[in-house]
């Protein structure tokens, strides 16, 4: 009778086990900082600024809720204010975002051509993009002052009287939307260049045997092989604009956004709802309405997007 001996597993194959079990394990090891990061600074406040916009909070007493469900909303839509503000939001967002994307194309197909100081010129667009907003903005108060300011000097070299760019609604909004276009039109064309560098150049050469002169290169080749950037650009754009903030709180240096709330946007508002009135359970509501108008933008762009390249797949 013979008995056989138990096996026993030899400091070799545990060591294999170690390093088996940390090769799978150390990819979630090398991701898991950025998400402890992100679950503290960008999951939670998420989810505590909706679990703050259903009571009333003041900031002076922020441990006192006082369950109010949806009554923080309800009141956004009997204010007149944030429907000012939200139609503020909307037009300075069209006056910004359309001239800043047709420049930044425009400036993108020349820099896409063979220019003498290329580089020199690509480093120099992302200059505003560079700068600080406080700074960009203090600059641009001073030009579109009423008395002193060079834009009005220069308008009454050319007959034209002097404006109220801080009073008048649509002026102050092209003041504030014109500090948007200067800072991220670079921006925007380098995006745009590197868009364009990754179009295959056969599709010019064909073009151009065929006939077709620059400009009908630049419509039929151009624009269709940017679409998805142009895109991109269009929907980061308009959620930078829905959540535009430093232009016009230091355009004149008040939350009210003018004297009749003329140019206050979304951001404006929630500031001056939470640190001006000290209401923190409607800042918080008002932060959510921003947060699910910029998820309306972002599915509205899924749905053309998906439209569209069904269209393209049924040809």
């Amino acid at each position: 009778m013979t008995l056989a001996a138990s096996a026993r597993p030899t400091p070799g194959s545990r060591s294999s086990h170690v390093r088996r079990a940390w090769a799978q394990l150390s990819p979630y090891a090398y991701i898991a900082p950025f998400f402890t990061l992100f679950a503290a600074f960008g999951l939670f406040p998420l989810i505590y600024t909706a679990f703050v916009s259903l009571y009333r909070v003041e900031l002076q007493t922020p441990g006192d809720l006082e369950w109010r469900g949806l009554g923080n909303y309800t009141a956004l839509l009997s204010d007149e204010f944030f429907w000012t503000s939200l139609r503020n939001t909307f037009t300075i967002g069209v006056l910004s975002t359309v001239p800043q994307l047709v420049l930044a194309l425009g400036l993108a197909h020349l820099l896409n051509h063979k220019l003498r100081g290329r580089t020199f010129f690509r480093t120099a667009m992302l200059l505003p993009y560079a700068t600080s907003v406080a700074a960009a903005t203090l600059v641009f108060a001073q030009l579109f002052g009423h008395d002193f300011g060079l834009i009005n000097y220069v308008l009454g070299l050319v007959g034209i009287g002097p404006v109220d760019w801080q009073t008048g609604t649509l002026a102050s909004q092209v003041a504030v939307s014109s500090i948007v276009v200067w800072r991220w039109t670079g921006y925007n064309a380098l995006i745009y260049l590197a868009g364009m560098q990754s179009i295959p150049h056969e599709l010019y050469e064909a073009a151009e045997m065929d006939g077709a002169s620059r400009w009908r290169q630049f419509f039929h080749v151009t624009l269709p092989g940017l679409r998805p950037t142009i895109v991109f650009t269009a929907v980061v754009s308009t959620i930078g604009a829905t959540q535009l903030f430093g232009e016009p709180l230091l355009f004149e240096g008040s939350a009210s956004g003018g004297i009749s709330h003329q140019y206050q946007t979304l951001g404006l508002y929630m500031y001056e709802q939470g640190w001006g009135f000290f209401h923190l359970g409607r800042a918080a509501a008002i932060a959510w309405v921003m947060f699910l108008l910029i998820l309306v933008v972002v599915g509205a762009n899924a749905l053309i997007v998906r439209r569209r390249s069904r269209k393209e797949a049924g040809r």
